[in-house]
């Protein structure tokens, strides 16, 4: 008699599903910040840390923050749970309505919004560089920052409107399965601004302004390449207004409050810059520089599986299976510890000879790199929280709850100025950056706390022993990279290609340590897969 072929579970299914997904997204997001990090040190050989740099950087932090708020958080998390429904349950027609009323509703306000964030830019260059602002207003000697700053504004403020119709568009094609598409645009912004540093700022006089063209171009790139995917498949329709049309006041009134819940980790960036305006001048840098670092793992791994799991969540809770909605978060905290874990302890003992390597050419010195990699070493404390905080975040917006992640990003927010003002004064600029890590602690302590007492967030057999197995490799794996790695004075020795080769050797040996270590624990890929 033979053998009867087993069928592969529908959870089995969906897992293997959403594991190419997150691979495929984490290879175009791979993509996106190896260039973001080419661009960092073609402006980093360009301007250094002086203080061009930090009002380049403090102008397009304003755009970068609401490219995290609508590209990444809010607007995603309100529109695609909602989307979902309609795809779900809803003629192609009434997807196609929802589509046009929200771009027309949501583009008339961010229209008016950035009109007005390009004429009252002093405002703006006021509030975020309050300690520029005062010392221009009493004549002080850096009081050119805040002029330049406001110049800047001018230019890289437009970035709103671009990349809110881009977001857009790339939740609508992550709700077809397109994940590829709007994990890969970012490539273009990249690209744009590193044009501009090569072959248009040599030839200005300051070139930080045609880094700000960069970034305006980047984004105007940016939508047009996504809009032919969306006339593919139907869905590129004429924008209409619709503020009470029942889908965009469900998208609205879930919106609203997560555009502050979702994104309090860049809230208080952005407070850091304000903060750091009255520090001595490169703070602003060192932080940014170190910052960019940290996003490289947070977009690759947290982000990413983010971003594929929503989706999922989503559909989950409309098809009101519980148990499969369990798992499928459990399997995103499961990924992003095995992932994000080794990441953070890669950059807490590689700080410096990383930033050394990337940066410490041209006008960025080795100063600048051993103080850049202090913040690096207190925002690498926090990569794991940050990480789980996008991942568990998504298991309140998929169930349309919006109220509980604002009132945890409220004591998260608070609690991060109260660190600032203790650890700012004694630590300077690393004060700022182990305050926002250990705020970003507290939010994601207070996310997981609350989807366990809805009982959603149900650790699964075996996932306890897991991350027990995932935290010892990890130890392991720090201490012999912390022991084989070369003193600072041979870092400084070295020649750039020799540097290169030596942190390449280092991090492969501790890829591989980590991944023989844990076959040794009996870690096995199936450890990924959810359960049947």
């Amino acid at each position: 008699m033979a053998r009867q072929q087993s069928t592969p579970t529908p959870l089995k299914s969906a897992s293997a599903r959403l594991l190419r997904s997150g691979v495929v997204v984490s290879f175009m997001t791979f993509l996106s910040r190896i260039l973001g990090l080419v661009r960092d040190v073609v402006i980093a050989n360009l301007m250094g840390a002086g203080a061009a740099a930090d009002v380049f950087l403090f102008a397009n932090k304003i755009p970068n923050f609401l490219r995290r708020l609508f590209a990444e958080g809010a607007f995603a998390q309100a529109f695609v749970p909602v989307l979902v429904e309609y795809k779900q349950g809803r003629s192609l027609p009434d997807q196609q309505l929802l589509i046009a009323r929200v771009a027309g509703t949501l583009g008339t306000l961010v229209t008016i919004i950035t009109i007005a964030g390009v004429v009252l830019s002093p405002v703006v260059a006021a509030l975020f560089g309050t300690g520029w602002f005062l010392d221009w207003y009493n004549d002080g000697p850096q009081g050119h920052k805040y002029v330049l700053a406001s110049d800047l504004l001018r230019i890289t403020f437009p970035y709103l409107w671009f990349i809110t119709f881009t977001a857009l568009a790339g939740a609508i094609l992550n709700t077809l399965g397109k994940f590829a598409i709007a994990a890969f645009t970012p490539v273009f912004l990249n690209i744009a601004i590193i044009a501009a540093a090569i072959w248009w700022a040599p030839n200005m006089e300051q070139p930080e302004y045609a880094l700000a063209w960069g970034v305006f171009f980047g984004g105007l790139i940016q939508l047009l390449f996504q809009l032919p995917f969306l006339k593919r498949a139907g869905l590129l329709v004429r924008p209409r207004w619709g503020w009470r049309d029942e889908g965009v006041t469900r998208i609205r009134k879930l919106m609203i409050p997560a555009l502050f819940g979702v994104s309090v980790s860049q809230i208080n960036l952005l407070l850091d810059t304000l903060i750091a305006s009255f520090l001595v001048t490169g703070s602003i840098s060192w932080l940014y520089y170190s910052d960019r670092l940290l996003e490289f793992p947070l977009g690759l791994f947290g982000i990413a599986i983010a971003t594929v799991i929503l989706p999922a969540l989503s559909g989950r809770h409309v098809d009101k299976s519980a148990e499969a909605f369990s798992q499928t978060l459990d399997w995103g905290i499961r990924t992003v510890v095995l992932l994000g874990m080794p990441a953070m302890a890669g950059l807490i003992v590689l700080a410096e000879p990383m930033l050394m390597t990337l940066f410490m050419h041209g006008a960025f010195t080795p100063s600048d790199a051993q103080l850049a990699s202090y913040s690096l070493i207190a925002y690498g404390t926090g990569l794991l929280s940050f990480m789980l905080v996008k991942v568990l975040a998504t298991g309140f917006y998929s169930r349309q709850d919006t109220k509980r992640p604002v009132k945890f990003g409220i004591i998260a927010m608070v609690s991060n100025m109260v660190f600032n003002i203790i650890l700012a004064i004694p630590f300077g600029h690393v004060g700022l950056a182990l305050a926002t890590a250990m705020s970003a602690a507290m939010n994601a302590g207070m996310l997981a706390f609350g989807l366990y007492k809805d009982g959603v967030l149900k650790a699964q057999p075996g996932t306890w022993l897991f991350l027990l197995r995932v935290t010892l490799v990890t130890l392991v794996m720090a201490a012999l990279v912390l022991y084989l790695s070369p003193p600072r004075e041979q870092w400084l020795a070295y020649s750039i290609t020799e540097r290169s080769l030596q942190l390449a050797q280092l991090i492969g040996l501790a890829g591989v340590a980590y991944l023989l270590l844990l076959l040794v624990l009996g870690v096995r890929l199936r450890h990924l897969r959810a359960p049947a």
